[in-house]
């Protein structure tokens, strides 16, 4: 396995594929290959010209959003569990005062936004409050850790900065498929569990546990003192995942899709694993290493020789 740790520098670069014949052209052809180009770019000018530009950020679905300031308050109060809040920045008012209250008391982060950005969420009367609810309902972590069975050795999954719904969804679903009791995810710095994450994980965010931690090394910190291994998921690493031994309680964690895991959290972990790569590209997409290692967990668990 230690050949996998290598420099890919001194490996022998893989052929690059070359055509065997380069395509041959008339002056003709030519020709008539710029008549066409120009004249499909002046069409395509002419249809941008009265074509309305879209929206950058997606309209909420009716399903999960409530606006206005009474209608908000009452979904806090009755313990609806609020995925985004948003507030009319400078807004003032005796309502806007109470609500601002509810949520600190509630431990309910809100974010203050310009007006525009409220309008492109609804077009309703929001009274310069919107908020998003949740589609899923988050749960406490020692609930994650009292589903646990007996017979069954802990298999959890924290991101740490995953921010691409779809990845958040694919992880999930690879997490579900694969036994894990429970997902982790910050509050802040984190994908939406929304309409789309729920799609990309074919239904599996609705079966399996989701916790919202405060402090993903405060959470990390607790589950070391459960007696869970820390096991981080990094291209940087020393060890060989095939080397890791995945059927102690383990928690994996999934780092960033651009800068991966953080210095802090990686500091907290027991055990850095590394995926062995044998082509060109350094590094696979945060769902497919989850995927990897997630499995690899499995075939150590209960494909025992």
């Amino acid at each position: 396995m230690e050949e996998f740790l290598k420099d890919k520098r001194e490996r022998r670069p893989r052929a690059e594929y070359r055509p065997t014949e380069e395509p041959q052209y008339t002056e003709a052809r030519d020709l008539n290959w710029e008549e066409r180009t120009r004249a499909a770019h002046s069409e395509s000018r002419q249809r941008s010209e009265h074509k309305p530009r879209e929206r950058r950020e997606r309209v909420a679905t009716d399903e999960n959003i409530v606006y206005g300031l009474r209608p908000v308050i009452e979904a806090i109060e009755t313990d609806k569990q609020i995925e985004k809040l948003y507030v009319k920045k400078g807004a003032e008012g005796q309502l806007m005062a109470d609500l601002k209250d509810l949520c600190y008391r509630s431990r309910i982060r809100y974010q203050e936004v310009p007006v525009e950005k409220l309008n492109r969420l609804t077009r309703g009367n929001h009274q310069g409050v919107v908020a998003v609810i949740a589609p899923i309902a988050y749960v406490e972590l020692e609930d994650i850790l009292d589903r646990i069975p007996d017979d069954e050795k802990a298999l959890i999954v924290v991101f740490d900065g995953v921010t691409d719904v779809r990845n958040f969804g694919a992880i999930a679903r690879s997490a579900e498929c694969a036994g894990a009791h429970g997902l982790i995810c910050p509050l802040k710095n984190s994908a939406p569990v929304n309409a789309d994450a729920i799609r990309s994980s074919a239904g599996a965010l609705t079966r399996i546990p989701v916790h919202r931690a405060g402090s993903i090394r405060n959470t990390l910190k607790t589950l070391s003192q459960q007696g869970m291994q820390i096991v981080a998921a990094t291209e940087k690493a020393d060890t060989i995942l095939f080397d890791a031994d995945l059927t102690k309680p383990t928690v994996l964690v999934m780092g960033n899709e651009e800068t991966g895991i953080s210095k802090e959290v990686l500091k907290l972990c027991d055990c850095k694993a590394a995926i062995p790569m044998v082509g060109a590209i350094e590094s696979l997409n945060v769902s497919a290493a989850a995927a990897v290692m997630l499995f690899e967990s499995v075939r150590q668990r209960f494909c025992k020789e």
